[in-house]
């Protein structure tokens, strides 16, 4: 006989409690920590990069903002390939090749191809990002979503935590060549584990191949008002957090500091507060609607950029948690309303998700090597300001969302009546 559950899950995707649903979200945690572990492995190390390799404050930071920008062009080939190939096999081909790929960044004899290395890791560590809530999307029962993707965008807070807190005690101890290799071994593990539980897709059901079906999902997703104001949210948020973050070792290496990346790297401890934030904010919109959430995030976010004006090193580290909650509260409610959105509208979810991940990296690429540059320039002050800006534009994004209608298909009742839940769809 087979069980009500078993069937709810044919028809709906895997139901929290079930074993489908656990092995998803810890093949999915696996592969966000071995994706974030990689693509944030030198920020921790950006003082010593600059010291080692003889390079400019602002040139350091290309070591990130390049891998970041190869992410970027990498997802807009990821999502479309996706709809042909298949999620799983693009997610594990994505995690397994970055982490052969950051095996060599150890063995580089020079900056221009230490740069080139983390280029081409960058394209690499695209196939995730580019699928995740798209996979989660067609997986997962509609009841889960919101909050499933609050814990996945939560263990990639747990892979950039755990990267600039494995790459910078390493480097003070045996210097960055051996703080890349850790990256690196941490990535394969975690490769491996997500290789032995992720699930094959079920619910994936292949788009044409043809030029006029990938351009008319393209269309949808470029159009539509909502993505659009989501994918300058994106930018605006996470360039803010990564010019923040970037800029901070100069401050705290400096006078009147004067600490250790080590005890630099403990300030990335505030990256859990992004694990609680996006669940918490996960749950809260399935209850209320993503649009009634969404502000306090970059409330909170601005007021964490505020506080690091002050001198004190104890306001330092409460603004930083302050921001890095509040920038996990947007990222990881804009990463679902994407996914959700875009189906609506008659768009592809992965695409659409890939063009948010795209403005995503874009902004964590052109603004987090204006932190360097802000800082060069300005000092903390200058960093603020940037700041300051972007999130000024956040809260625009989120602002005009609000008065966006909500798209209302003829299935948004069976919708909404699967999820149990009275809250308003996107």
């Amino acid at each position: 006989m087979v069980s009500t559950r078993t069937i709810e899950e044919q028809a709906s995707g895997h139901v929290p409690g079930s074993d489908g649903y656990r092995r998803v979200m810890v093949a999915m945690f696996a592969a966000g920590v071995a994706t974030f572990v990689l693509l944030y492995a030198t920020q921790a190390l950006l003082p010593e990069l600059h010291h080692a390799f003889g390079v400019t404050p602002a040139q350091a930071t290309l070591s990130m903002s390049l891998t970041t920008a190869g992410l970027a062009v990498g997802l807009l080939v990821a999502g479309p390939a996706s709809e042909v190939l298949g999620r799983t096999p693009l997610v594990a081909g994505s995690v397994w090749l970055a982490a052969v790929v950051a095996c060599l960044c150890p063995f580089a004899w020079s900056w221009p191809a230490f740069l080139g290395l983390r280029l081409v890791e960058g394209l690499a560590l695209a196939g995730l990002p580019a699928v995740a809530t798209a996979y989660l999307r067609e997986e997962l029962h509609p009841s889960a979503l919101a909050r499933a993707t609050g814990l996945y965008i939560g263990g990639n807070a747990i892979g950039g935590m755990a990267s600039r807190l494995l790459t910078a005690p390493v480097a003070d101890l045996a210097g960055w060549r051996w703080a890349m290799a850790a990256a690196a071994g941490l990535a394969l593990a975690c490769a491996l584990a997500m290789t032995l539980t992720l699930p094959a897709s079920r619910n994936f059901v292949p788009r044409p191949r043809g030029r006029a079906g990938r351009s008319g999902m393209a269309r949808a997703a470029l159009t539509d008002p909502a993505l659009r104001h989501l994918y300058l949210l994106g930018a605006c948020s996470v360039g803010t957090l990564i010019a923040v973050f970037n800029a901070l070792g100069f401050r705290l290496t400096a006078a009147p500091y004067h600490l250790s990346l080590g005890a630099i790297s403990l300030l990335y401890l505030v990256y859990p507060l992004g694990t609680v934030s996006s669940s918490v904010s996960g749950a809260l919109a399935d209850r209320f609607g993503r649009r009634a959430v969404l502000p306090a995030g970059c409330a909170l976010a601005m007021a964490g950029v505020l506080l690091t004006l002050l001198p004190s090193l104890v306001a330092v580290v409460a603004g930083l948690a302050c921001l890095t909650a509040g920038f996990f509260v947007m990222h990881g409610l804009a990463s679902s309303w994407v996914a959700v959105r875009a189906h609506l509208a008659g768009a592809s979810s992965s695409q659409a998700a890939a063009f948010y991940l795209c403005s995503y990296y874009v902004g964590s690429s052109v603004f987090g090597s204006l932190g360097g540059s802000a800082w060069s320039a300005g000092g903390w002050p200058g960093v603020t300001l940037l700041a300051v800006v972007l999130l000024t534009c956040s809260g625009v994004a989120t602002a005009r969302l609000r008065t966006i209608p909500n798209l209302t298909p003829p299935d948004a009742q069976a919708v909404r009546a699967a999820a149990g839940r009275g809250a308003t769809l996107p």
